[in-house]
């Protein structure tokens, strides 16, 4: 059977759930809950600390729904997937009624916020990675469900139209049972029917009036101020050829990470974001231990605990369906050489036994990042980001170019 790619399924269920609530407008609850709850579409925190999104220092958001993420560096179907939800904002503050949200405090704002996200990617090296996020904002400069003044005319608008169609059926019908003259009753009939049809439309409006008016907000504060904080683990393990895991990996893709990321507008059309990012890990290093007395090497080996600094600035432009962006990413060990880390790590036996210094294996970090790339929301629930990846060393020569390709996609 012929596998679907992830971005096609994804695109092809939020063009059914668009024509769902198309088909759902009848309904005054389901048009009630049509409102921009996010500025945008953010990747998911767990994306973002594992290094496979697009833009390493990415344009956050603050959903309310449910989200999957998929990120593929090719064409095959990789299952890179990671899920997300905001549970506090789910048990307590998702009704259709957002009195309740609207009337909490600005701590309680924040708890609501708290995204946590789980999922497993498959890298380069056919090494299993899985791992879990949590990220709370701490700064919006603008929250849509807050915005009441948006909404405020709509509801009785709408309320004066519906009950004005009723009275006017409810004439109709009357006028209907008691004519007498039987010429007159195809042209009533005619009028009940056009009077049923417009109320049936008024939900239908309303929803468009309120998406237009969505629509117009979201435009106005794509890049809008904000600011995260995030923490989490990732594990990565090597895997046999049927997919098992069979050891953990200690190097800079296995620990923990805590990191800050946020920015602020420049005018209407751009956006200036930065991250400051440490993690924390265990790094195996292997190297040869030299005897000096008998002249024989041996294999040894030893963990050494080390972390991982980050930073990086990003400037985008566009709006709210298109932008594009470029930025610079930074990466520095703590441990700076792998002599350094071996030597702190590990002990010699004995005073004639020596640690090989051009023997030292371990995990290279590449310290400089240049990515370039876009956004494009594609509907109201789906956005694709796409990116180019060129990586230099320290004295920035290009060591890898790599396309990266995320698709994210709103639950609803």
């Amino acid at each position: 059977m012929k596998r679907i790619h992830p971005f096609f399924l994804c695109l092809a269920l939020s063009l059914a759930q668009a024509g769902q609530a198309q088909t759902n407008n009848g309904d005054e609850s389901t048009a009630g809950r049509i409102s921009p709850k996010e500025l945008g579409i953010p990747a998911s925190p767990l994306f973002d600390l594992m290094g496979v999104t697009p833009a390493q220092v990415t344009h956050t958001s603050d959903i309310k729904d449910f989200k999957v993420d998929w990120s593929f560096k090719s064409w095959r179907l990789n299952p890179n997937l990671a899920l997300e939800s905001q549970p506090v904002w789910e048990l307590f503050y998702n009704r259709n009624d957002l009195g309740k949200y609207q009337r909490a405090s600005s701590f309680a704002h924040r708890l609501s916020s708290v995204d946590v996200s789980v999922g497993s990617v498959q890298d380069e090296n056919n090494d299993r990675r899985i791992g879990f996020a949590v990220k709370m904002n701490l700064l919006k400069r603008k929250d849509p469900l807050l915005d009441g003044d948006l909404y405020t005319d709509i509801a009785p608008k709408y309320k004066r139209q519906r009950e004005e169609g009723e009275r006017l059926l409810k004439e109709l019908r009357q006028k209907l049972d008691t004519t007498r003259d039987i010429l007159q009753k195809p042209e009533i009939r005619s009028a009940i029917q056009a009077a049923e049809q417009a109320l049936a439309e008024i939900p239908v409006h309303r929803s468009q009036e309120i998406s237009k008016r969505a629509e117009v907000f979201v435009k106005e504060n794509w890049n809008a101020a904000t600011l995260d904080v995030a923490m989490g683990k990732i594990y990565t393990y090597q895997t046999d050829s049927t997919g098992s895991l069979v050891r953990l990996r200690l190097n800079r893709n296995t620990g923990w990470g805590v990191w800050l990321n946020g920015g602020f507008p420049i005018g209407r059309k751009l956006f200036f974001s930065g991250l400051l990012r440490s993690t924390w890990y265990q790094e195996e290093l292997n190297f040869t231990l030299h005897n000096n007395a008998s002249g024989t090497d041996t294999i040894g080996s030893a963990i050494a605990s080390n972390s991982l600094y980050s930073a990086g600035a990003n400037l985008r432009y566009g709006g709210a369906i298109f932008s594009f962006f470029i930025e610079f990413f930074y990466e520095q060990k703590g441990l700076r050489t792998a002599v350094q880390a071996v030597n702190a790590a590990f002990k010699a036996p004995d005073p004639d036994f020596q640690i090989v210094p051009s023997s030292v294996k371990w995990n290279v970090v590449e310290p400089n990042t240049i990515n370039f790339g876009g956004d494009w929301r594609i509907g109201r629930n789906l956005v694709l980001n796409y990116g180019m990846r060129c990586l230099f060393d320290a004295r920035w020569k290009m060591q890898t170019f790599t396309p990266v390709v995320a698709v994210a996609c709103m639950m609803r």
